[in-house]
């Protein structure tokens, strides 16, 4: 059955890329009434920003929501990995600033957060995207595609030329928690020369190395107590995709596969699977199919320790 939080969750921080402060609640919602966003420091207009792949604006750096009337709320995408990793089906998500606090730069916060107050079913089956036929998309290097599979599963690759990156790849199903145990608290990842680029720019404005960030410079992790994982930017990369794909409004029972794949290559791969009806069906959870969900089953003693 669909699922909401038992009660409602609040989290505190700065925003990854502007720097401005945010306090966020995670109120309970009722049966079908899916993942929205509300800004409650906009007094005036439409104030609410459903979780939808359709009003994503493309963005290297992050996902970015914009409703019809221009409302916004930036840098979803770890927070909703974390609600479907843990499988939220409802919630109303107010916020008062246009960044969703970036914590320490993974999920791990909400995950624990949502585990300690637990969820509630509802009187509603959970519906899948089941994909029937491979979808594919390109640009440049970077590609993403989704293929039938019998469950929710993932593989990613990457290529950085610096040594301390170079190529990973990880493959999971998702089933029974393994991206809370997995990838929740593997965090976002990049170059000492990026950062200084962005913060020239005016973005990154919030990251701080060590506490919300990876950075890597010239072979070496220059963030103060290294990594949390030998492969954690490859299930970083993970974990965004999975943010990005929950954007789709219900879990997709396929396989997704990323090469380089970042925010707007994933987004776009949606808008092909969208655009291509006989690739996909939607249909009822019975109890065998909703067990192959992610967060099924999951406990708080699966969340990984972090310092």
């Amino acid at each position: 059955m669909q699922t909401t939080l038992r009660t409602a969750l609040v989290f505190e921080g700065i925003g990854l890329h502007q720097g401005k402060p945010a306090r966020l609640v995670i109120h309970p919602a009722g049966a079908e009434h899916g993942i929205w966003f509300k800004r409650t420091d906009i007094r005036l207009g439409d104030t609410l920003i459903p979780a939808r792949w359709d009003i994503v604006e493309q963005t290297p750096l992050c996902t970015k929501l914009v409703n019809r009337a221009g409302a916004s709320v930036a840098t979803v995408e770890h927070l909703m990995a974390a609600l479907a990793g843990c499988g939220v089906n409802n919630a109303l998500i107010e916020i008062d600033g246009p960044e969703v606090p970036i914590l320490d730069g993974s999920s791990v916060k909400f995950v624990e957060g949502i585990l300690k107050v637990g969820l509630r079913q509802l009187a509603s089956p959970v519906r899948a995207f089941e994909i029937l036929k491979p979808v594919e998309f390109r640009k440049g290097d970077a590609w993403a595609r989704l293929s039938p599979a019998k469950g929710v599963e993932m593989a990613f690759s990457i290529d950085f030329d610096d040594a301390a990156i170079g190529q990973q790849q990880r493959r999971l199903n998702l089933a029974n928690g393994s991206f809370v145990r997995d990838l929740c608290d593997s965090r976002t990842f990049c170059m000492q020369a990026d950062v200084d680029m962005m913060q020239a720019n005016g973005l990154a404005l919030g990251g701080v190395p060590g506490e919300n960030a990876v950075v890597f410079d010239k072979g070496c992790v220059v963030s103060p107590g290294g990594l949390r994982h030998i492969d954690e930017p490859v299930r970083h990369k993970m974990l965004d995709a999975l943010g990005d794909l929950s954007l789709a409004g219900a879990p997709i029972l396929g396989l997704y596969e990323g090469n380089r794949a970042g925010h707007a290559v994933t987004n776009s791969l949606l808008r092909t699977l969208f655009a291509t009806p006989d690739a996909f069906r939607m249909i009822e959870c019975d109890a065998d199919l909703a067990a192959k969900l992610p967060g099924v089953g999951v406990t708080r003693d699966e969340i990984p320790k972090v310092a």
